[in-house]
Formats: C-alpha cells, sequence, structure tokens
C-alpha cells in the first residue's frame, strides 16, 4: 500500500465527465508522474489531492487517513505541500519573510504579516529557514524583494517555503512551466537534491517529458479522464496505448 492510495475517484462539471473510475497509488519516498494530453483530468485528480475539489465518488487517502472534505490547510498539516502552475509568493516581501511566512500560519491557516517581521530576528526560526534558503541555493538572496526575481528564482522560493513546513509529500504542478531550459535544469537538479536530502514523496504532473522521464521512478498516463497506463519510465516510452493518447515525446 503506497503513502497515497486512490482508489475509484469519479468528478463530474455538469454534464462532463473529467475523472471516472481513478486508481492511483503512489508509493512512499518515490517521484510519481502523472501525465496526459490536454483535458485528460490531471489537474482535476490534483484538486482533489489538497482539498480544492471534493470528488463525486471514491476515496483519497494519505498515510490511513481520509483527505477527502479537509480544507487545504488542514491538508498541508497533514503533511502535503503543494506548488502550483503560477508560484504562489508575496512579491513585496524578501526572500526570507516568504520562507517565514509558513512557520507562523495559525492551526485555520491564517498568519498575520506583521507578526512575520517582529519575530523574524529569533535565532531558532531564522536559522531554520536559512538552512532551508542555503539548501535550495538562494540563501545570498535572502533579503531580495521576491517580485524582483525570475520565475525560476520564485519557483525555488516556493519550493523553499514548502520544505520549511517539513512535508511528508510534495504535490507539483507543472513545476517548470513557463521557464527557459536552463530554469528547468535547474528546476530538475533542484528537485534531485530534495529527493536526496529528505525522506519525502513527490507526485508531479507536467507536460515536459524531459522533465518526466528525469525524475520519475513511475509513471501513470491518463486519458479522457482515466488511467490508461501505468509503470515504470523505460516502459511507458514506447508504449503503444501512450504513444497513441499522448503527442509529446521523450527527449
Amino acid at each position: 500500500m503506497g503513502i497515497l492510495e486512490v482508489k475509484g475517484v469519479g468528478k463530474n462539471f455538469g454534464g462532463l465527465k473529467a475523472l471516472s473510475d481513478v486508481n492511483l497509488s503512489v508509493q512512499e519516498n518515490t517521484v510519481h508522474a502523472i501525465i496526459g494530453p490536454n483535458g485528460a483530468g490531471k489537474s482535476t485528480l490534483l484538486n482533489c489531492l489538497v482539498g480544492k475539489l471534493i470528488p463525486d465518488t471514491g476515496s483519497v487517502m494519505f498515510d490511513g487517513q481520509s483527505v477527502l472534505g479537509r480544507k487545504p490547510h488542514e491538508i498541508n498539516q497533514m503533511g502535503i505541500s503543494r506548488v502550483f502552475q503560477t508560484p504562489e509568493i508575496f512579491g513585496d516581501l524578501t526572500v526570507m519573510e516568504n520562507v517565514l511566512i509558513p512557520c507562523f500560519a495559525k492551526r485555520d491557516g491564517a498568519f498575520e504579516l506583521n507578526a512575520i517581521s517582529a519575530v523574524s530576528g529569533q535565532n531558532d526560526m531564522k536559522e531554520k529557514a536559512e538552512g532551508i534558503l542555503r539548501d535550495v541555493n538562494m540563501l545570498d538572496k535572502r533579503n531580495m524583494h521576491a517580485a524582483a526575481m525570475s520565475r525560476g528564482d520564485k519557483r525555488r522560493l516556493e519550493m523553499a517555503m514548502c520544505l520549511v513546513q517539513e512535508p511528508r509529500m510534495l504535490l507539483l504542478d507543472e513545476p517548470t512551466a513557463g521557464m527557459a531550459r536552463a530554469d528547468t535544469n535547474n528546476t530538475i537538479d533542484l528537485l534531485k537534491e530534495i529527493k536526496e536530502q529528505r525522506d519525502i514523496t513527490i507526485a508531479i504532473i507536467e507536460h515536459d517529458m524531459h522533465v518526466v522521464f528525469s525524475l520519475a521512478d513511475r509513471i501513470t498516463v491518463l486519458a479522457q479522464g482515466t488511467p490508461l497506463v501505468e509503470d515504470l519510465p523505460e516502459n511507458i516510452k514506447g508504449h503503444p496505448k501512450v504513444r497513441e493518447a499522448y503527442l509529446g515525446e521523450a527527449h
């Protein structure tokens, strides 16, 4: 049994069937990629995993506990952190202040921005934040305002904001979308380092097959809201059903 178990999940939007009988098992301390053509249901599935949507049928279990009906901040407190397609950071705050935000979130998910600056000098919190920034190679930018950074650095900062919470699982929604190839390669290297340094499970939705085959231990292919194939990366590349359903090619 995996740390994340999805069983029989279905989701309809009016007359549109976005997901149908989706079964997925993500093993602990692995990188599991979910791919498929546009409209395959990838983002809908991810939103069911993080509490933004409640499926019409089926169950979603994380480490034996149901995530259904829980608010996003409650799922975050269970040990699941999500990185969005567009980096969600606070541009008017410094890099260090952004990383400190999760440290002072209240149990209801709220936080007070003015409290962050007041406590940012506390040694224990500062040392923890600096350690995370060092891990993602951003310590030299700790006093820079986040809005002034490149998209690649904003993504790196968002990763740091997740890691400071010490999650057991990262859910990544197209983390390299809109990036230049150099930033994409840097993100791949960062994710490899995160995986090596921490006992963490990663589930990733990604269109870039270079990213997928550089990182994934296992791949699930969705087509029209239903899992088509789940297998090792080397078996996915030439699978006839995948070549038929998915337009991308590994490169």
